[in-house]
């Protein structure tokens, strides 16, 4: 272990989108250190999304803090990036006839949130003409989907962090963490760092974080998810195509770039790793896609998995927690976190420095206790007490 020892007023743990966007907000009332275990943020989770913009996807705090984010991305501040950070997406949402049940009860949700549409078949091969004839019977499209740049958010809140003079340190998994009353001292691989207030943006390894430093359970689960390409079919040229994904999210396919961004939408637990993917579900992926799909997969152009986790009613968890002083929780976004990060990342500045939560939160009928620690830790110990 390096010899550093630092002593600043926040300690942020991950330098992923979660991390990274706190990190941003904080530096700019106090001295922040950011603290990655990893030589490059963001190479587990937030490198491996591919994210899109939907209101109308999560549960209700999920999609509060989706649409509060909406003005960040349309307007993101100066020389935060290069381009705009939205494009267009519609999202298809298909059902066969057996999951028509499914699929009404999904228009009646998202038609509270945004505007959709049901489609019949015909309408359904219009907008996805890669849909194989006669596989799916109706479907719902929403068209306020965005694609995000991930790679542009991410690397815009890291040179908003760098611009207010907050320190980032690689190579930095952390090995314990100790209070005295007054100061936590967290033992790095990378040094000591000293400071009132850790903030836990650890991604799948942050129920562990809070282990070592005695906090509640909040029972956080991470899930593998696979991802992979292959060429567009010979021919196709809507490249404009919406993302479709089956209403049970059994699978989704993405047109990006001159090849087809697919997955099973998989959610296998699993122990915080640097996931990779797994033969079976690479097949189970080609299969499902092949019958839903006039596709012919005879080459995987590219392979991954990530690791999304999620706490027991899937929304976030931030805020303080009160097992211990000065520990505060940002973790279980799921397959959520780079939707959110603009409002999440304000909210969560905004509790961590005992501010009012921002109008455009409280606008969008949001409500921050439902995303405490207290909310998911009773949860979890009443489900253990009860094995």
């Amino acid at each position: 272990m390096s010899n550093t020892s630092i002593t600043v007023d926040v300690i942020v743990i991950g330098a992923g989108i979660a991390g990274a966007s706190i990190a941003a907000g904080l530096s700019e009332h106090c001295s922040v250190l950011l603290a990655e275990m990893e030589s490059q943020p963001g190479y587990h989770t937030t490198g491996r999304s591919a994210a899109v913009f939907a209101p109308s996807y999560g549960p209700a705090g999920v999609r509060a803090l989706t649409r509060a984010s909406r003005a960040f991305y349309d307007a993101p501040p100066t020389g935060f990036c290069d381009g705009p950070l939205l494009t267009p997406r519609e999202i298809l949402m298909i059902a066969r006839d057996d999951q028509g049940g499914a699929l009404d009860a999904l228009i009646e949700t998202a038609s509270r949130e945004t505007v959709v549409e049901r489609l019949d078949a015909a309408g359904m091969q219009n907008h996805q003409p890669l849909l194989r004839s006669g596989y799916a019977t109706a479907g719902m499209l929403d068209r306020g989907g965005q694609d995000i740049d991930v790679a542009a958010l991410h690397q815009g809140y890291l040179r908003q962090f760098k611009h207010r003079s907050g320190t980032l340190l690689r190579n930095a998994e952390v090995i314990s963490l100790t209070h005295d009353g007054t100061d936590w001292t967290v033992e790095t691989k990378a040094g000591l760092i000293k400071a009132p207030l850790v903030v836990n943006a650890a991604g799948a390894w942050a129920d562990k974080i809070g282990a070592l430093a005695g906090a509640e359970i909040i029972g956080l689960e991470p899930k593998r998810r696979t991802a992979m390409m292959i060429q567009e079919p010979a021919g196709f040229t809507r490249r404009d195509a919406p993302i479709t994904i089956d209403v049970d999210e059994q699978f989704y396919l993405k047109p990006d770039a001159g090849r087809l961004l697919l997955s099973p939408a998989d959610e296998t637990p699993s122990e915080p790793c640097d996931a990779q993917p797994d033969e079976m579900d690479v097949a189970i992926c080609a299969d499902r896609i092949m019958s839903a799909f006039d596709i012919d997969i005879r080459r995987i152009e590219n392979k991954w998995a990530g690791l999304r986790s999620f706490v027991a009613d899937k929304e976030p968890v931030i805020g303080f927690s009160t097992r211990v002083e000065g520990f505060f929780w940002m973790a279980g976004q799921g397959g959520y976190g780079i939707q959110t990060a603009p409002a999440a990342a304000k909210l969560a500045s905004a509790l961590a420095l005992g501010k009012t939560v921002p109008g455009c939160l409280t606008d969008h009928r949001f409500d921050p206790g439902r995303l405490s620690p207290q909310q998911a830790g009773p949860v979890v110990e009443n489900l253990i007490s009860t094995r």
